[in-house]
């Protein structure tokens, strides 16, 4: 996976858009529409980097548990193999063993035959020209019939022997070729299980490649997101600007409650402001505000009486409207209000302090819907619990 000319496009694209943007003495009637368009390209920009490091995270982790699961099938291809391997082993032992037996059986069959063939010969050499010279020489009758029965049960035995062994080397055969049987068996498993684990070991090479080509992405996003991250600052830099421009200008002022600050929607604070593990991207990044879970399409208030300077999408918050409440006690200060639905103001309209400004929502990088409300002074972003 390559990142393409487009990514690195936008990466020059945004750094000449904040060189652009927010290093000019434009006058504020200017400035305005101008910064907005400018800072609206640019976080579309940053949202998009956000989501193709979302995804390659996602798929980082679904690479991830490919490669643990094929190191596990690798480890079991390994063990069956020992296993199966041994049984081979065991299995042609058994083969020499077997073989060793039936050679010795036929050498034992084949002394036998030759025995008892030799005997048979020389009975049959006694009855055809030795016969008057058996009978010669016998003692006596019962000599001579304990001669032939002698030499009869002498056959009869080396018979018997004979087809003992060969009984015996039959059962040896057969055994040896059930062993031999299973012997082709396990060889063809011994060479499943290596193609098997040499295509365990393929895929396990193409998932450590595919995680490092993710990895140089993930890298190339990040090293993105914390630049386009500094651009971020643009909105201070806009913020203070603006301000400052203002309240030099001939514009009306814009009253401020007394009162202070309320609450922009009712919901618990489900994460505080500060650094934080994000819940998206997994890593440990500044909080710029507080998140309020309330009713999903619930209204959203502003916390004080105030200006629209800016009203429409912004990155990675989606929909926001930002707030610009004067100069109170020498400093001043802006409120936030992200992921919103709908947004039911526009830039430059005036509000009171718990005027609709728009709806809860889930836009831009949010896990849910919520609130993203946050207290800029002087364009840095302040813990909102000092201030409602």
């Amino acid at each position: 996976m390559k990142i393409n000319n487009f990514l690195k496009n936008i990466f020059i694209c945004w750094i000449m858009l904040g060189t652009l943007g927010f290093g000019g003495v434009l006058s504020p009637v200017v400035a305005a529409p101008t910064l907005r368009q400018k800072l609206k390209q640019t976080n579309n920009k940053r949202y998009y980097i956000q989501q193709k490091k979302h995804q390659t995270d996602l798929k980082l982790k679904n690479e991830r548990n490919k490669l643990s699961n094929n190191q596990q099938k690798l480890e079991q291809a390994h063990q069956e193999l020992e296993t199966t391997t041994a049984r081979y082993n065991s299995l042609m032992s058994n083969l020499t063993s077997m073989e060793s037996q039936l050679n010795s059986a036929i050498v034992e069959f084949r002394s036998i035959d030759a025995a008892m063939k030799s005997r048979i010969r020389q009975v049959y050499k006694h009855q055809r020209t030795g016969m008057f010279v058996l009978i010669m020489s016998a003692r006596d009758v019962n000599s001579l019939m304990d001669t032939f029965y002698f030499e009869k049960i002498v056959i009869k035995d080396d018979y018997k022997r004979m087809q003992a062994v060969k009984a015996k080397a039959n059962e040896i055969a057969r055994l040896k070729a059930q062993v031999e049987s299973q012997r082709r068996m396990v060889e063809a498993s011994i060479r499943d299980i290596k193609n098997q684990r040499a295509t365990i070991q393929s895929s396990i090479a193409e998932n450590k490649n595919m995680i490092e080509r993710l990895q140089k992405d993930k890298s190339y996003y990040e090293r993105t997101e914390r630049e386009l991250a500094r651009q971020s600052a643009s909105i201070q830099s806009m913020i203070e600007q603006m301000t400052r421009r203002a309240s030099h200008s001939n514009s009306t002022p814009v009253h401020v409650s007394s009162t202070g600050f309320i609450y922009p929607i009712h919901g618990p604070i489900t994460s505080p402001f500060g650094y934080r593990t994000h819940p998206i991207f997994k890593s440990r990044i500044f909080h710029s505000g507080i998140d309020i879970a309330g009713p999903n399409g619930g209204a959203i208030h502003a916390s004080n009486d105030g200006r629209v300077i800016y009203a429409g999408w912004y990155g990675g918050y989606g929909k926001v409207v930002i707030l610009d409440h004067g100069v109170i006690n020498g400093r001043p200060i802006t409120t936030l209000y992200g992921h919103m639905s709908a947004i039911n103001v526009s830039s430059g309209q005036n509000v009171k302090k718990g005027q609709t400004v728009g709806r809860e929502g889930s836009t831009g990088y949010s896990t849910g819907p919520h609130c993203h409300f946050e207290v800029r002074v002087n364009g840095k972003p302040t813990n909102p619990l000092s201030y409602i």
